[in-house]
């Protein structure tokens, strides 16, 4: 994580995604292949940029 990352939300996530639904990413989480994130105390969810970067990359060296 660098000083000036971003968190982003669930709902960004998705859109950068290309619009895939939240059960579909939800789901995702529960098996261990979404990136890592942050769950806030209100239950809310979060992910640094540099992390969701990172996992688009790993599925692009899998591919």
């Amino acid at each position: 994580m660098k000083k000036d990352d971003k968190l982003m939300t669930v709902p960004e996530i998705l859109a950068e995604l290309g619009g895939i639904s939240r059960r579909t990413f939800y789901r995702w989480r529960e098996i261990g292949k979404a990136p890592e994130g942050l769950k806030l105390p209100n239950g809310e969810i979060r992910i640094y940029r540099s992390e969701f970067t990172a996992w688009l990359e790993s599925l692009r060296e899998a591919a």
